[in-house]
């Protein structure tokens, strides 16, 4: 039951959304509990979330390109939209509203009830252990000892949403920063260091959102074969040297002659895939625009297996972002206003958000690690073979998107310009 208090102080809610991708290193043993999935309309459901989460995902990019135009672009669209949603837990009216409507959800079509059970299935899903493949998907909830949240807003994060909950003394403003920070470092593996550096002194929770993320190429690049010092067009008049992987090696790949693009699907060795889009030149903001759930649905089903010469430039790139000020742009408005209402989160009076921010890092390599033994079947030298296959070269501006493929969740969805800037 949601029931409104005026506010009387501004106390800050932070939504801190951290990302990392990484493909440098053999992932580790599952480590935690194992947890089973139950599902009898699982399927259904996570099929329609995907949909919706993959526009919510489009739209955000669209944003993002918006902000800064002709940069790199890398952000997580499902650790959003699970932040956003296991936020929308503790808001009422029309705080609530916007929230679910800005995700994608039509309220008069699917119930709140259907959209939090339908994050939970997808968090199991994620999180499930798979062998060869490191994904792990998690938020934690940083609460004032002065602040009263609802025990059923608790109890519903954790379960759902498999959030960790810590009691903070926020009044001790750089141990809460500590605190937090501490916390982010240890989830991100040590990527992702004082992230947190202007916590406010009548800040009551900190919210935070992470997915780390790593896995191997299911066809390894020769490193051998790595070209360094290769031409990367970023614009008409800029070129910038990278090195450049190259194999000959059997994709599924098209030609979209509707959006002017060439799509590649490459795949992890488990659960996993990713999709390299190159429009032709000057037709960028086309694909851009066309993006959608319709768009990969389209892709999926008129990909192709082909020999292909391939090259894929090796880099790492990493984006910022504050997350609140699109936010507001796309309409949500009252969780960052003081008429916010987040009373089934607490009692307390005049709980807004003040912050959120997101990161997000990434590095392609070769072959995702140094211990991976390779077939040497898969690195073909003769030249007159290479010669006769159609030759896929990511040599100026293409999109990236990391999908999961149980779910289709679009893990990861990114623009490179210019692969050396970090």
């Amino acid at each position: 039951m949601c029931y409104y208090h005026p506010s009387k102080m501004p106390l800050f809610l932070y939504l801190v959304l951290l990302v990392f991708e990484l493909h440098c290193a053999p992932p580790n043993t599952s480590e935690g509990k194992v947890t089973t999935c139950h599902s009898s309309q699982q399927n259904a459901t996570l099929y329609k979330m995907s949909s919706i989460n993959a526009d919510f995902a489009f739209n955000l990019y669209r944003r993002f390109t918006m902000e800064t135009p002709d940069q790199n672009i890398l952000f997580s669209p499902v650790s959003i939209s699970a932040a956003l949603s296991m936020l929308s837990i503790g808001a009422c009216s029309s705080t609530q509203t916007q929230i679910l409507e800005i995700l994608g959800f039509n309220l008069t079509d699917t119930t709140i009830t259907e959209i939090q059970q339908g994050f939970q299935h997808l968090i199991c899903s994620l999180n499930f252990p798979k062998k060869e493949l490191e994904l792990q998907m998690g938020n934690a909830l940083f609460i004032g000892k002065q602040m009263k949240p609802s025990p059923k807003f608790l109890d519903d994060v954790k379960n759902l949403y498999e959030t960790e909950v810590f009691s903070t003394n926020f009044s001790n403003v750089s141990a809460a920063q500590k605190a937090v920070n501490s916390h982010v470092e240890k989830k991100t593996k040590g990527k992702v260091v004082g992230l947190i550096q202007d916590l406010k002194p009548n800040t009551i929770m900190v919210l935070v959102s992470y997915i780390h993320f790593k896995a191997q190429w299911a066809n390894p690049f020769d490193p051998t074969k790595t070209e360094e010092g290769s031409n990367f067009l970023v614009d008409k008049t800029t070129t910038v040297q990278v090195p450049m992987m190259h194999q000959t090696e059997q994709y599924y790949h098209l030609v979209d002659t509707e959006l002017n693009c060439t799509v590649l699907q490459m795949d992890y060795s488990k659960n996993a895939l990713a999709l390299f889009v190159l429009p032709k030149e000057g037709q960028m903001e086309w694909v851009e625009g066309a993006m959608s759930s319709k768009t990969l649905k389209k892709w999926n089903r008129l990909l192709q297996k082909g020999w292909i010469d391939l090259f894929v430039p090796k880099f790492s790139i990493s984006s910022t972002y504050d997350l609140g000020a699109i936010l507001l742009k796309m309409g949500i408005q009252d969780a960052f206003a003081d008429n916010a209402d987040f009373s089934d989160l607490t009692e307390d009076n005049g709980l807004k958000l003040s912050k959120a921010a997101h990161k997000a890092v990434l590095h392609i390599g070769e072959k995702g690690s140094e211990v991976v033994a390779v077939p040497e079947v898969r690195f073909l030298d003769q030249a007159e073979i290479t010669l006769l296959h159609p030759i896929i070269q990511l040599d100026r501006s293409f999109l990236l998107l990391i999908l999961e493929k149980n779910t289709r969740s679009i893990l990861f969805l990114g623009k490179v310009v210019d692969p050396m800037k970090m």
